[in-house]
């Protein structure tokens, strides 16, 4: 395929993924936030973006969903989906000896052309 091609082609759902993320991560940082990471992986566990503002530290999980056939995007963070998360976030704070912070779970979606901010949205175990 030519690159012209590839150019006009919709893009595929991890690029469309990629995309929200950048999109959320601009929302973090005009509200104060650094980004510190995107897509940071503890083994198969993946945390979209991890954002800062003093002593906070907020790991984000960004959903979308183009349609709502399978409901809205949100839903899409399941008990398992936290445990992989929380335990993700607890790599992170280990492996980068983060201390004195407080942490936060948010949940970014997009859903019918809107971004939706979930700030606090489960506790941290």
């Amino acid at each position: 395929m030519s690159s012209s091609n590839r150019d006009r082609r919709r893009p595929n759902r991890q690029e469309r993924g990629r995309r929200f993320e950048d999109v959320a991560a601009r929302f973090y940082e005009r509200n104060g936030f650094e980004i510190l990471e995107k897509n940071w992986r503890a083994g198969h566990k993946e945390i979209d973006l991890i954002a800062r503002k003093g002593d906070k530290i907020v790991f984000v999980e960004v959903k979308s969903a183009a349609t709502n056939e399978f409901g809205h995007p949100a839903h899409k963070v399941d008990a398992t989906k936290i445990r992989n998360l929380t335990d993700a976030a607890k790599q992170y704070v280990v492996q980068k000896n983060v201390e004195d912070c407080d942490v936060r779970f948010d949940v970014v979606t997009f859903f019918e052309g809107k971004m939706e901010h979930y700030p606090n949205a489960f506790p941290a175990e």
